[in-house]
């Protein structure tokens, strides 16, 4: 039987991609068909039913599993639901590597840039075109997403640019990495920055090519920021957590924004926090936060 409605959640055994599956889920109809995917089968089969046997649950949940940094994968699973459903209405790309303040920021730089980057050029090239008329694309980004946090030598490599350019600077700040230069050409020690700037721009760029079309067919793609949460991802990285939201509070804007009858055209391509697009030139390089991680 085909769905009404299909959603797919990546990155959603635990933390904000669990809470953003279990709302679509309470949110969504019967008919409707919400994928909670993740690399772990075990992990991915256990949240799966979890969230299918919660009182509020009305759509139907499945776990799939999904490696998001296999590009092969993620193109196959796209054709599969394109096949079956004739394409997906709700895509979260949500996943990010765990790396810990007291580990190698650059030992570490291939698992993150491959999960937060690499991954996310994977889910716009192959649920982009498989998004239907009325859908919503998000990446999940932070506010450090935005360019000023990059030091200005960086900009041109983002602004304005393509996804094959985005894609391009992503490799060249990798091997900067490798090589010991990425410092002195500007990079910041902390991986977090580049790869979120890389994300924002990643969709910024893919809007740009279908913004008319897909403002005329009222679908969204955009990236999100869903202010400071309380996971095992985030709390080693702050002393305070006292503002920090639940991962069900923080996942509420961002279920508003994927449900909304209506698009603002001031919120496609742009990065969002709670409803309000962030100026894309905006922030400051955090340096202060270089000093607390190893290179």
């Amino acid at each position: 039987m085909n769905a009404s409605r299909i959603a797919l959640v990546t990155g959603a055994n635990q933390g904000l991609g669990r809470a953003l599956v279990e709302g679509l889920a309470a949110r969504m109809h019967p008919a409707d068909l919400v994928l909670l995917t993740g690399r772990d089968q075990r992990r991915v089969s256990d949240a799966a039913a979890d969230v299918a046997g919660l009182p509020g649950t009305r759509a139907r949940v499945e776990g799939r599993v999904l490696d998001v940094t296999d590009t092969d994968a993620v193109a196959r699973l796209a054709d599969e639901l394109r096949a079956r459903y004739g394409g997906v209405d709700i895509v979260v790309s949500n996943a990010v590597a765990r790396v810990l303040p007291d580990e190698s920021q650059s030992a570490r730089a291939d698992e993150f840039i491959d999960v937060s980057n690499t991954a996310t050029h994977a889910i716009l090239r192959s649920f982009g075109p498989v998004l239907r008329p009325g859908g919503r694309l998000l990446v999940v980004a932070s506010s450090l997403g935005t360019l000023g946090h990059l030091d200005p030598r960086l900009h041109p490599l983002f602004d304005g640019a393509s996804l094959d350019q985005v894609e391009y600077a992503v490799e060249s700040w990798r091997s900067a990495v490798h090589r010991g230069t990425a410092t002195e050409a500007g990079w910041p020690v902390w991986l977090n920055v580049p790869s979120k700037v890389a994300q924002v721009a990643a969709v910024r760029a893919v809007a740009a090519e279908r913004r008319d079309r897909d403002l005329a067919s009222g679908t969204l793609i955009a990236s999100v920021c869903p202010g400071m949460v309380d996971t095992a991802t985030s709390r080693p990285w702050f002393s305070d957590y006292s503002q920090a939201q639940s991962p069900a509070e923080a996942a509420r804007a961002v279920l508003d924004l994927l449900l909304a009858e209506h698009v603002d055209p001031a919120l496609y391509g742009e990065l969002v926090r709670f409803g309000k697009p962030l100026p894309w030139h905006d922030g400051t390089p955090p340096v202060e936060q270089d000093r607390l991680v190893r290179p």
